[in-house]
């Protein structure tokens, strides 16, 4: 699952498989903050509706 993953969030950063890794849980740590984000947008949205 978690090599699915990795591909979808790019193509892979570095030929070292662990530094690869690390990157890819940086991507999905940034992925999170946007969909945390998107949330508390819509939140607001929909409160103030």
């Amino acid at each position: 699952m978690w090599h699915l993953w990795a591909k979808a969030l790019g193509e892979k950063a570095s030929n070292d498989d662990k530094e690869a890794d690390k990157i890819a849980i940086i991507r999905t740590v940034i992925v999170l903050i946007y969909v945390i984000t998107n949330i508390f947008i819509v939140a607001g949205v929909i409160r103030h509706w």
